[in-house]
């Protein structure tokens, strides 16, 4: 459902400062937005909650790329832009861009996102659209291209540069492949082999798993052994990869019960 009448909430988040600024003022400066800025993924969260506990809502989230991961794969320590409600860098940790993206679009799926890049990456591109995200921009695009971007996906349009095209959809195709393969190979998998291969996924070790399954630590190996050569791979951390790409999810940790359907789970 697209928003066509009324003023457009814009939530900036970036860790860079000065661009985050500049941009905010940008839009501001426009007669039909209204917009915020937060300086970090967990800053980003907090401000949405508040709107919506103030009975406001934000109709777009333009996210930083590489929101709070440095080139060598490290958390930015970059104070949040004037205007966040905080940097958010004790409380919560870091949140990486597509993390955020994937969160809001689960808990928030009315608010459009668009990810802001500072270069053309199919793969990283692919990923955000995997996880919700609407559009892909590059951060040096024209206020204009940027607020057209803004409009179209609030008509449920999706928006990437025309040379990242080929490349994204080359990415997407490889990922159907790749996860196509790996529900086949988890469709191997006995019930009970998918139980520990779920208590796996939730970073459960072998005495753990035995006493949430009421086995023994031999019974579990055994089945773990078994998870690994019907998975083909070597390794927990190869399995759990393979599980995460097949869809299966984490079994509930203790105290954690969910309700789905009338039942618990």
């Amino acid at each position: 459902m697209g928003v066509s009448v009324g003023r457009i909430r814009v939530l900036v988040v970036d860790d860079h400062r000065i661009f985050a600024e500049s941009l905010a003022a940008a839009l501001a400066a426009e007669p039909d937005v209204d917009v915020s800025a937060a300086g970090s993924g967990p800053a980003a969260l907090r401000c949405l909650e508040r709107a919506a506990t103030e009975g406001r809502r934000y109709d777009v989230m333009l996210v930083d790329a590489e929101l709070g991961v440095l080139a060598t794969g490290g958390a930015r320590t970059v104070p949040a832009p004037r205007g966040a409600p905080d940097d958010g860098g004790s409380a919560g940790g870091p949140v990486d861009g597509i993390s955020l993206v994937a969160g809001v679009r689960s808990g928030r799926p009315h608010i459009r996102t668009v990810v802001l890049a500072e270069k053309d990456d199919p793969r990283r591109a692919a990923m955000a659209l995997q996880a919700g995200a609407s559009g892909w921009v590059a951060k040096d695009c024209s206020l204009q291209r940027l607020l057209t971007v803004i409009r179209g996906v609030l008509r449920d349009e999706t928006h990437l540069p025309p040379a990242l095209l080929t490349g994204v959809l080359r990415e997407l195709t490889a990922a159907r492949k790749h996860r196509t393969e790996s529900e086949q190979l988890v469709e191997s998998l006995t019930p009970r082999e998918r139980e520990v291969l779920r208590c796996m996924v939730a970073g459960l070790g072998r005495k753990a798993v035995a006493e949430r399954l009421f086995l023994s630590p031999h019974t579990v190996r055994t089945h773990m052994q078994n998870v690994l050569g019907k998975l083909g791979v070597h390794s927990t951390l190869a399995a759990v990869a393979l599980a995460r790409r097949a869809g299966v999810g984490p079994a509930p940790l203790a105290g954690d019960v969910v309700e789905r359907g009338g039942q618990l789970a």
